[in-house]
Parts: C-alpha cells; sequence; structure tokens
C-alpha cells in the first residue's frame, strides 16, 4: 500500500501534470484538424491523446507493487485499440477511399499521448510540432505536394461515324469508364462517363455544346470527386 505522503502527492500531480500535457497537446494536433474540416477535429485528438496518456501512466506506475509486472503489455493494447478507432473513419464512397490522413493522425496522436504519459515530454512536445508542420506543409499548395483532382464527365451524345473519338479529344481522354448505348429510333445515342483532371468551367462546357451539335447534355459530377 502507498503511504499518503508529501512525496507521494506530488509524484500523482506530476502524473497528472503529464496527463494535461497530453491533453494541451492533443488540442494543438485536433485545433489543425478541425481548420481543414477533417472527421476528426479537436474533441477527438484531445481525448485520444489524454487517453494514451493516462493508460501510459496507470501501466508504468500503476502496477510497481507487483514483481514481474510488464507495464510494455497495457501499452501495447493502446497501438491496437487506437488501431480499431481509425479503422472506424476509413470510408470506401465511390471508388475513393476517405479518412486515411485522419485515422493515421490519431494513431500518431495517441503515440504522442504516450510519450506524454511515460515522461518523454520533450519528444512528446518535439512530436507534436513535427505532426503540425509535416500537415500544413503537406497541404501547401506546391506542386510537388499537390494531389490530382479527377472531375466526373457525364456526357449524352448522337453516335454517327467516329463521335466518340472526337468526345475523347476534346477531353482529353483516351477512355470512357463507363459507357451505355441506347439506341432512339434509328439515332444511336452514347451515354458515357470519362475522369479527367483537366477543369473544365461552366463556359467552357457551354462553348463546346455550341461548337458540337451532336452533344446533347454535358453534366459535370464535382460530388463523385
Amino acid at each position: 500500500m502507498p503511504e499518503f505522503g508529501i512525496d507521494f502527492i506530488i509524484d500523482q500531480l506530476i502524473y497528472l501534470g503529464s496527463i494535461l500535457l497530453a491533453v494541451v497537446l492533443g488540442f494543438a494536433i485536433g485545433f489543425e484538424r478541425k481548420l481543414r474540416f477533417k472527421e476528426a477535429g479537436i474533441r477527438t485528438h484531445t481525448i485520444v491523446c489524454a487517453g494514451a496518456a493516462l493508460i501510459m501512466v496507470v501501466s508504468k506506475y500503476g502496477f510497481t507493487d507487483m514483481g514481474d509486472f510488464d507495464a510494455s503489455r497495457v501499452a501495447a493494447q493502446i497501438v491496437s485499440g487506437i488501431g480499431f478507432l481509425g479503422a472506424g473513419m476509413i470510408i470506401y464512397r465511390r471508388q475513393v477511399v476517405h479518412g486515411l490522413t485522419t485515422a493515421a493522425g490519431v494513431w500518431a496522436t495517441a503515440g504522442v499521448g504516450m510519450a506524454a504519459g511515460c515522461g518523454l515530454y520533450i519528444v512528446a512536445i518535439g512530436a507534436t510540432v513535427i505532426l503540425i508542420c509535416v500537415q500544413c506543409i503537406l497541404h501547401t499548395h506546391l506542386r510537388p505536394f499537390r494531389t490530382k483532382i479527377y472531375m466526373q464527365i457525364k456526357i449524352c451524345f448522337e453516335q454517327k461515324t467516329d463521335e466518340n473519338k472526337r468526345i475523347q479529344e476534346l477531353f482529353g481522354v483516351q477512355r470512357f469508364t463507363r459507357l451505355n448505348v441506347v439506341k432512339e429510333g434509328e439515332k444511336v445515342m452514347y451515354m458515357a462517363t470519362l475522369s479527367t483532371a483537366e477543369e473544365f468551367s461552366s463556359t467552357r462546357i457551354g462553348q463546346i455544346m455550341a461548337e458540337n451539335a451532336y452533344i446533347r447534355s454535358i453534366e459535370r459530377c464535382d460530388d463523385d470527386r
């Protein structure tokens, strides 16, 4: 049984300070994520960081009276537990994976909390600064860090000779991602979907339709990105 003296209280306050530091660091990481309107924001990152720190404190200092207890076994469960939490943030929608960066960020935030909980304060603070800096740098619009965004366009046009080839040349693609062929009397109508990294404004789309009478409609599907 621990002796409730001055030293005991000081030790407990130090442990509590580790958790409070984790709260501050988790808040900082979550604040940067909130500014970018990500799924996991301030509350998630703060709680994950503080929870990881709390578990580390308990695993490192809570079982000192147990002779052969291995504190790393409890700490190891944080990694697997956060893995399940991160998996719930990853979704697959319209052939695109969303939430991978958010899940990785939460997992790394748990690592920051673990470092704070076991007394590696400089490592915890340094890791927080590194994580935030990396996120900020990779979200800049510099060409090396820019991610290509593909726009899906649905086009309905009448196919007589080589209109499909002309459509591919107009939009700079080599093939359609989806193609439906419908016969309307003597006419053959193509309903095609294509993906392009080029930005087509409404003015440009209107110009294309005006210059190509065989095109019946063009729909820009920004929500499918």
